[in-house]
């Protein structure tokens, strides 16, 4: 109830915790192949750094969300690769809150 409608599917809550400056969650993304590699061999090469997006208040306490984006090494082409959130919403019926994150998520260049 706490987490966008459809992040989940791409996303673990990995912890959480609540401070002085609110409700902080952290999000890690899952290791599930992009469907644009899925020919390609790819081997998980950890996370980019995190990003942290305010999210709605709950209860008065602000909210934020760590998110860390996953990438993959292709071992077809020695490129570093990364899920295309604009292939995920294509095309796609997802909610406001979950194109919001998205669209929030994209804004962050690559290293």
């Amino acid at each position: 109830m706490i987490i966008p409608d459809g992040v989940s599917d791409y996303f673990a809550l990995s912890d959480h915790k609540k401070d002085t400056t609110g409700i902080h969650i952290y999000l890690e993304e899952l290791n599930s192949i992009p469907s644009e590699y899925q020919n390609n061999k790819l081997l998980s090469k950890g996370f980019f750094d995190e990003v942290i997006l305010q999210d709605f208040p709950i209860r008065g306490q602000e909210v934020y969300l760590h998110v860390r984006r996953r990438r993959w090494l292709n071992q077809d082409t020695g490129l570093v690769v990364f899920r295309d959130w604009s292939l995920v919403a294509k095309g796609t019926r997802i909610t406001k809150d979950f194109a919001a994150f998205l669209k929030a998520i994209s804004r962050y260049p690559s290293p």
